[in-house]
């Protein structure tokens, strides 16, 4: 495996980027992996080092380079701590326009890399990055065949933009995997999508007996049944459109 941490040039600056990759038998479907609200970790890295020993060149960009922050660190499971706030603070600089405009500058660069294969490309995004990978789908249609939403939040809005439309209208094959329990992703938001999405292509799932959070090893709400479904449903999706 190949894997480097570099700076791309974005519309607003330069997002500091983990790739990794197989060392051999490239160029590779590209997957950009998008972090959720807690920021860059190790946690993430593995994870992307999984989707790569797939057969993937996989780009983890740093979302809050625009607020000078990388790493935040360990969270407090205290909801009043003030770690907890600085995240809440630092998820809600974020804008879809925002994010589309980085996906840009991540593609422009696996243009130039030959490593990466970038006219086939997937999306992946977890919680606060979920409706970010569905809305790149809708960005790049003619590059982003498939995309995948784990627990992610705000799928469901009143704009042209909401998530569950670009799914609808994007040539794209989606995948939503929703908790059975999760105050950032309520009920009402899942039946929506799945009335909304019904005949649609793509699935979402509802796993039961999971929170928020359920896909990552080092969270309280870890489910490994769950995580391994969801790898599964994941993985399957990127081979069957990105390959």
């Amino acid at each position: 495996m190949i894997e480097r941490q570099i700076e791309i040039a974005t519309k607003d600056g330069a997002s500091s980027t983990f790739i990794v990759h197989p060392d051999r038998n490239g160029p590779f479907p590209v997957i950009i992996f998008l972090m959720d609200a807690p920021a860059i970790r190790e946690e993430l890295r593995d994870m992307a080092r999984r989707f790569a020993s797939s057969g993937y060149f996989v780009m983890l960009p740093n979302l809050y380079y625009r607020s000078g922050v990388m790493e935040i660190g360990p969270l407090s499971q205290d909801p009043n701590d003030p770690s907890r706030k600085r995240m809440f603070d630092l998820m809600n600089t974020l804008e879809i326009p925002m994010v589309l405009s980085d996906v840009d500058g991540m593609l422009a660069f696996a243009q130039s890399d030959p490593a990466a294969n970038a006219g086939s490309v997937g999306t992946v995004g977890y919680c606060m990055s979920g409706r970010f990978a569905v809305c790149a789908a809708g960005h790049h249609p003619e590059s982003v065949k498939a995309t995948a939403s784990i627990y992610g939040v705000r799928l469901v809005t009143e704009g042209d933009d909401s998530p569950h439309l670009v799914a609808k209208r994007s040539p794209a094959e989606f995948y939503f995997a929703c908790a059975e329990r999760d105050h950032w992703a309520p009920q009402e938001m899942v039946d929506q999508l799945m009335k909304d999405l019904k005949g649609a292509n793509g699935e979402v799932e509802q796993y039961p007996d999971t929170d928020h959070g359920f896909a990552f090893p080092k969270r309280p709400a870890y489910n490994k049944l769950a995580a391994e479904q969801h790898w599964e449903r994941v993985l399957s999706l990127f081979n069957r459109r990105l390959r």
